[in-house]
């Protein structure tokens, strides 16, 4: 994406702010983003008003940082728009619509807010039903219907039938990513067949123990699976800028998830090598919900080191995505599938998973990448210890 559209500001100068919090929306390509802060401090000065359009980058703000103790008063911090991946794969998760607590701003999709304007109705009266309470093209559909003849003045027809522009949106910032990645990126591609015996009898058991609600998915084991690999091949783990490979401390495990109507986007788990899978499954199913709902924050957009995706529940076996830069590398895993398996000499029936790693030639090669697959496949013969 090149730009974003301020919609509104959550502090005021002189508020003050800590790290995490949030102080104004952005509408991007994907819908509403919040826009957090990474310093503590008071808000000294707001520079673009609520409506415009600026370009990634754009400084939106001035912070005041708080100095430490017995130093001088610290400086001010830009809040700049961060510019934000848009993949190429999806992972299929669920979301339950909430209504929005007591004192939140509802949110409002883009084509609702614009349907809602073409058809006289005020959004902000509206109970929503996307995730976290976002109010949606069908909630204003809905509320349109409902009125008594003649509320709607003559003029404010629904609009024709057309492809959803944010998809549209979506699909061009897609095409123009995937064309720069296999422009500049020289690709490897490697692939491993896993036996998922041990894991998915393990999941199992481990799921009798826990409350319905807390439940783990099986994708979540790939996913810490392949953030423990990364510990032993941490060349595949950060980004590609300039002339260089910066590698990353940290493990931000990039999801990608399918939008409603269309359109996909891979927002950051944090820290997954060293969290829990309890903590992990809650945090996931989170931010599922939120990208569904629009209520993505931009770190989540940005953060990701390297991205995990599957399209197993479409039938697929195999996925051999295509790098997102500035990222180093995807792994793609498939369909479970029964297979003849030779344990102990014997030849038997087992449940298995196609891995595959694409990686940039330029910071690992082929001998890495099998030797992270590897790392998958021994992580996941031993679950209990993700």
């Amino acid at each position: 994406m090149t730009a974003g559209t301020l919609i509104a500001w959550r502090k005021r100068p002189g508020d003050r702010v800590a790290r995490g919090d949030i102080i104004a929306e952005v509408e991007t390509e994907k819908g509403l983003i919040d826009v957090e802060v990474f310093v503590s401090g008071v808000l000294e000065r707001i520079l673009i008003e609520p409506g415009a359009t600026v370009p990634t980058g754009t400084v939106l703000a001035s912070i005041r940082e708080d100095a430490p103790a017995a130093a001088v008063p610290g400086p001010a911090v830009a809040v700049p728009v961060a510019s934000a991946p848009v993949p190429a794969a999806a992972v299929p998760a669920p979301a339950r619509p909430e209504a929005p607590g007591p004192g939140r701003r509802a949110r409002v999709s883009p084509l609702a807010r614009k349907l809602a304007a073409t058809l006289g109705i005020d959004p902000t009266t509206l109970r929503g039903t996307g995730a976290g309470g976002a109010i949606t093209r069908e909630d204003v559909e809905r509320a349109a219907a409902g009125r008594r003849p003649g509320a709607v003045p003559a003029a404010a027809a629904p609009p024709p039938a057309r492809p959803r522009m944010d998809v549209v949106r979506m699909r061009q910032a897609i095409a123009a990513a995937m064309a720069r990645s296999k422009r500049e990126i020289p690709h490897y591609y490697v692939a491993h067949t896993i036996d998922l015996h041990r894991a998915l009898a393990w999941l199992a058991d481990e799921n009798t123990r826990r409350p319905v609600t807390e439940r783990l998915l099986y994708g979540l084991l790939l996913i810490k699976a392949v953030a423990l690999a990364l510990r032993e091949v941490p060349e595949l783990n950060g980004v590609w800028r300039g002339d260089r490979f910066e590698p990353s401390a940290v493990v931000h495990v990039g999801v990608a998830v399918a939008l409603r109507g269309g359109g996909l986007i891979a927002p950051a788990l944090h820290d997954v090598d060293g969290r829990p899978l309890g903590a992990l499954m809650g945090a996931f199913r989170d931010l599922v919900q939120r990208a569904r709902g629009g209520g993505l924050r931009s770190s989540e957009l940005s953060d990701a080191t390297i991205t995990v995706t599957s399209l197993g529940e479409q039938g697929v076996e195999s996925v051999l995505g295509i790098v997102y830069p500035p990222q180093v590398a995807i792994v793609g895993f498939g369909r479970i599938v029964e297979r003849p398996w030779v344990v102990d000499g014997a030849i038997g029936p087992r449940p298995v998973v196609t891995a595959t790693l694409s990686a940039d030639h330029r910071v690992s090669d082929g001998h890495r990448g099998g030797l992270f697959l590897a790392a998958v496949d021994r992580l996941l013969q031993s679950p209990e210890r993700l």
